[in-house]
């Protein structure tokens, strides 16, 4: 290893704070930083992030960067102006979509299509189911269309044919007209994003990507130029939003990756450090601001979903991490119905004005608020960040504004503002373990974020999870992931067939033709991997049915015998029958090539300048709400912790970067690598 590029640097740009984290391979010194995020301009964060760490560019290994570009561009709808080419008869079909409402129960609601009527243009093709020509490519009408588009000032266009999916002679020659006319490098063709049946979530998918390819494009040319001009002579890596990486290169051409980036990034340093620590079953609970990200490990592997929807009608059907997001956050308000009925969520204060402890103006009580009231937050740490506030000030707020209308002291009003909060974050937990089968109490809480360790111990207990993980450094675990996260690139062929009109051969061969592909990607982008690992899956279904079931495939050679009985035992654990007498549907092939990067220690993350005793730890002590009431409580710095410290709750853990809550009865020990392990107390 090159001692003058020994830094991996990961850098998270979120929507408050840049946080960035580097370690020396060689040395295993860490560096870090945490700047505000330039909303406008990320890359001026980005840059000021790497400076306020003194990280030299010119002496940089790696540098792997989790966006929220193309996320934040897709919800504010900051996208490039889309043009669409498309089969005769089809160009209504993003806009129709699934006869569904925005709101399920009302009769008002609006949506936006991706691309607007005028700008979806039909020309003459027609495949069948089949991949069989019924109507023959009009190459002329494609190059009158692509005229059109540019004319209506359309910066990037989608070509969309219905069944390319099966057949993409059609696409791929009308997409080779259009570049051949096309001012840039904006041209996608459907079946190059998602080669999947369901022509409207296909369509939708390639739309998102050609929308927000631009975005994407500029920003990482100004950060590879900014970079570059510091002397950075290496490639730029990129998260995904499968929790793998590529490079910055390669993305733009499929920017709708890279959505999702920053909650994948998270659900990976989760996976990588409860491998590392022998806790490979997780439960991970991201506490942030605004929202909570809740995910599942198991086996220190994430589930991994095939669709995503971003908004009402924007489904996204690309490999992505599985993460369940709710509007529940530190800065999250609460408020009192006109039912009488306390609510909190999913509207927030945001960085400004915030809480009403940041003393930015905030006149909303929030979770924050609720926290600091009760004594889990430092009111010496918190009061008045910006301007003077005081604890009696936030509790007359939070006295006004929930408790009167409750009928409740202030106190009482904000323990009833935490038990709001924590039953719905707890209701997201149980939609990503207990709703597909998996038992809360057979894995650890992985608790991170600002916000997680302040409520993980409640969550747990209210989930009966005996153990929660509590990482070295919480508020920096996104970037975390960044660093460890392995190259991966992921490929999806529909078959659409019965088991009984397959053979061996052909499932091989898909399975080959997509690991090759992998490889053959892996290599362009010249990152040293340790070695590639192929993960295999099927989408499986029985004739008759409209939803799929996603099956693990050990070995590219399974054959139609092996897909069948590894489909008939995952129908069975997940929903207790069998259906021997219905055929079974092959659908999907999936595969997963991953680059796996060289490992890097965490043992470095842990704090160095430690304490000989827990008593000289302590850094003071406080009046604390429990659920059993007021209790006098030592307060910690984590930082000091003795490193074979074992101790049982009450106590308040303060560290930079996030507060931990241990309630009474909790167990709490330290492994090697820094995590807290709490053993819960029932």
């Amino acid at each position: 290893m090159d001692s003058e590029h020994s830094l991996t640097v990961g850098i998270d740009v979120g929507g408050t704070f840049t946080d960035l984290l580097a370690i020396d391979s060689v040395s295993g010194a860490v560096k870090l930083a945490k700047v505000p995020t330039t909303i406008d301009n990320q890359a001026i964060g980005f840059m000021a992030a790497l400076a306020d760490a003194g990280a030299d560019p010119a002496t940089l290994q790696a540098v792997v960067h989790g966006t929220t570009t193309t996320t934040n561009a897709l919800l504010e709808r900051k996208i490039a102006r889309v043009g669409l080419i498309t089969t005769r008869g089809f160009r209504d079909v993003l806009e129709l979509g699934r006869r569904t409402r925005p709101q399920p129960y009302g009769l008002r609601g609006t949506f936006r299509p991706m691309i607007e009527r005028e700008l979806r243009l039909e020309v003459p093709e027609r495949m069948d189911a089949d991949g069989k020509v019924l109507v023959a490519l009009d190459e002329a009408a494609v190059a009158e269309a692509a005229k059109k588009l540019l004319a209506l000032d359309c910066e990037a266009v989608v070509i969309h044919f219905l069944h390319s999916y099966i057949n993409s002679t059609h696409e791929r020659r009308a997409a080779e007209i259009v570049r051949g006319m096309w001012p840039n490098a904006y041209v996608t063709a459907g079946h190059a994003i998602l080669s999947e049946y369901r022509e409207y979530e296909r369509g939708v998918t390639a739309a998102v990507n050609a929308s927000v390819q631009p975005v994407l494009d500029r920003y990482l040319t100004r950060l590879r130029t900014e970079l570059s001009a510091k002397g950075f002579n290496r490639d730029l890596l990129v998260m995904q939003g499968n929790g793998g990486t590529i490079s910055s290169q390669l993305i733009a051409h499929a920017a709708v990756n890279t959505v999702m980036s920053g909650p994948a990034s998270g659900v990976m340093a989760a996976a990588y450090t409860g491998r590392i620590s022998g806790h490979p079953d997780l439960i991970t609970y991201d506490m942030g601001g605004t929202s909570t990200d809740v995910g599942l490990i198991e086996n220190a592997v994430p589930q991994v979903s095939g669709e995503l929807e971003l908004e009402y009608a924007l489904p996204i059907h690309v490999p992505m991490v599985d993460v369940h997001t709710i509007g529940a956050g530190g800065g999250s308000i609460a408020s009192v119905d006109s039912a009488g009925m306390l609510r909190v969520g999913p509207e927030s204060a945001g960085a400004r004005p915030g809480p009403i402890c940041y003393g930015r103006g905030g006149t909303e009580p929030t979770i924050t608020d609720a926290n600091l009231v009760l004594g889990r937050l430092n009111p010496d740490r918190l009061l008045g960040v910006d301007h003077p506030v005081t604890l009696d000030h936030v509790r007359a707020i939070v006295l006004e504004k929930v408790g009167k209308r409750l009928g409740l002291d202030a106190e009482a009003a904000a323990a009833a503002i935490l038990r709001i909060a924590n039953d719905r974050m707890a209701g997201a937990i149980r939609l990503v373990s207990l709703s597909r089968g998996h038992d809360p109490r057979d894995f650890a809480l992985f608790a991170f974020g600002g916000a997680g360790p302040l409520h993980a111990m409640a969550l747990a207990r209210e989930l009966s999870i005996p153990t929660v993980l509590v990482p070295a450094r919480p508020g920096i675990t996104n970037a975390l992931g960044c660093v460890v996260a392995d190259l991966r690139h992921d490929y999806v062929r529909t078959v659409n067939k019965p088991l009984s009109l397959l053979d061996d051969a052909t499932v091989a061969r898909i399975y080959a033709e997509q690991s090759a592909e992998g490889e053959a990607t892996i290599g362009r982008e010249g990152v040293p991997v340790r070695e590639l690992r192929r993960v295999h899956t099927a989408d499986m279904q029985f004739q008759g049915q409209s939803h799929i079931l996603s099956v693990g495939v050990d070995r590219p050679d399974i054959g139609v015998a092996g897909l069948h009985q590894a489909f008939a035992a995952a129908y069975f654990r997940r929903f207790g029958i069998e259906l021997a007498e219905i055929p079974p549907v092959l659908v999907n092939l999936h595969t997963a090539v991953i680059g796996v990067r060289p490992e890097i220690s965490l043992a470095a993350l842990a704090a160095t300048e430690r304490a000989p005793t827990l008593k000289a730890a302590q850094v003071g002590e406080r009046r604390v709400w429990f659920a059993d009431g007021w209790r006098q409580t030592p307060v910690y710095a984590r930082e000091k912790l003795p490193r074979d410290v074992a101790f049982e709750g009450p106590a308040i853990l303060e560290q930079l970067d996030c507060t931990t809550v241990v309630e009474p009865g909790d167990k709490v020990r330290q492994d090697k690598l820094g995590n807290l392990l709490i053993s819960v107390g029932f």
